[in-house]
């Protein structure tokens, strides 16, 4: 009877042990490597791009060994115990936690779809209005900019003077092409002056703005035409979610007692 019970412990014993064996890839000098770190790894490795497979789960079983070895050694050399190390070790804990906190709180306040469509369509209202398809030559003084007028207004070719005396980089070697966009992009003297003109007028005198002096030419306008709401969820998704994890940093800080 007391052998039964013997062996019936030991059963016992070796079933509850099993699942905590198979809870670790390793065991190296009796310290066990758990699975979940190897998932973690592969994991991040995945999210990298690279794919799953018997032959990653065995590479990254090889590398958390290796480091174990590693860890062990410097364990012995005491070097966990340094006070730079030790430093550099709570920053990266602290970054791992808040990192898994930002995550947690995107999730869930995730916005709804009511939230995206009033966003979508406040953007859309605030990008009303029209686009330019604008040409111009930056000089550095008045006297060039009215002799450069001067010179189209009796048949020369915008394109070719803007080639040879624009200063603007970015649109001289293109003939003074600023191509489509919102005269809202541009400083303010600048866009007066073009949402002044019509389509094929240029301006009768320079125009002066901080960079110089500008003769523009409106080549056409056109109204501007949004994207579709689904083309754009994704980046309005992100916008409210950076905006509702702003709120809810500034608020904790708000509740926060800083001396």
């Amino acid at each position: 009877m007391t052998l039964k019970k013997t062996r019936l412990w030991v059963l016992l014993a070796a079933c509850a042990a099993a699942p905590a064996f198979a809870q670790n890839i390793a065991v190296v000098n009796g310290t066990p490597i758990p699975k979940a770190r190897a998932d973690a790894l592969v994991e991040q490795l995945v999210h990298q791009g690279q794919q799953d497979s018997p032959q990653l789960q065995m590479a990254v079983r090889e590398e958390l060994v290796n480091r174990e070895i590693l860890m062990q050694e410097a364990i012995r050399e005491g070097i966990p115990n340094k006070p730079d190390v030790k430093a550099q070790i709570a920053v990266a804990q602290q970054t791992v936690v808040l990192r898994a906190l930002i995550e947690n709180f995107v999730k869930n306040n995730l916005p709804s779809d009511a939230e995206v469509k009033a966003r979508y369509e406040q953007l859309t209202k605030d990008a009303g209005g029209s686009e330019y398809h604008l040409h111009h030559i930056l000089v550095d003084n008045e006297q060039q900019a009215k002799d450069l007028i001067a010179r189209i207004k009796a048949g020369a070719s915008f394109e070719d003077l803007a080639k040879q005396f624009s200063k603007d980089p970015g649109s001289a070697k293109n003939g003074g092409d600023l191509d489509w966009s919102d005269p809202k992009a541009y400083v303010p003297e600048f866009a007066a002056a073009a949402t002044h003109l019509q389509k094929g007028q240029m301006t009768d005198t320079p125009v002066h703005t901080q960079f110089g002096w500008h003769i523009i030419r409106v080549d056409d306008i056109r109204p501007v035409t949004p994207p579709p709401l689904e083309q754009v969820r994704p980046q309005i998704v992100q916008q409210i979610q950076q905006e509702k994890l702003q709120a809810f940093e500034e608020n904790l800080r708000k509740q926060a007692k800083i001396q």
